[in-house]
């Protein structure tokens, strides 16, 4: 049984290597999550600091997957937002570790995100996915809603432009 739980800014940078290996396994098996192949673990690291000092000042809330002890799976929800924008959260870097898919980490990952969220006074998350990847067909079986498309986007990891799928869920009244 996998576990799923919410990092604290010292847990995310002591599973660093964790963290870097899942990211650069993604990027190196086509996720168009903003990194260039070819990526390696080391390539990782100064993102992830980033991230743990963004969880040390609240700006964001980060969750790890683990299947006996090793960290398999992550996602982000972006929780600072403008003066105007308190109820809404960015949802980011939706990451599996290849060698551990099929075996629901996203939902699972995804449903403990939306937990955290309301916990933290969210209503309203919004995403992006690049559209025509695996990952695109996720978000509408956990009920997010398309909003539509944004042709090139960004950048498939190995070169090539790709169209990116904004989507939205409502996940508290």
């Amino acid at each position: 049984m996998p576990d799923i739980r919410l990092l604290s800014s010292s847990e995310a940078r002591a599973i660093c290597a964790d963290l870097c290996e899942v990211l650069a396994d993604c990027v190196n098996g086509g996720a168009s999550v903003g990194f260039m192949q070819p990526y390696g673990p080391g390539d990782a690291a100064p993102y992830w600091q980033g991230v743990a000092d963004s969880v040390e000042t609240g700006a964001t809330l980060l969750l790890v997957a683990a299947i006996e002890g090793k960290i398999v799976g992550t996602v982000q929800v972006g929780a600072a937002q403008m003066p105007n924008q308190p109820h809404r959260g960015d949802l980011k870097k939706l990451l599996v570790h290849r060698r551990a898919r099929g075996r629901g980490l996203a939902r699972l990952l995804m449903e403990a995100a939306e937990r955290e969220a309301v916990r933290f006074g969210k209503t309203l998350l919004v995403l992006d996915t690049a559209t025509g990847s695996d990952a695109e067909a996720i978000y509408p079986r956990l009920g997010w809603q398309r909003v539509g498309v944004i042709p090139d986007y960004a950048m498939w990891p190995e070169g090539g432009l790709c169209d990116t799928t904004l989507f939205y869920k409502r996940i508290a009244a």
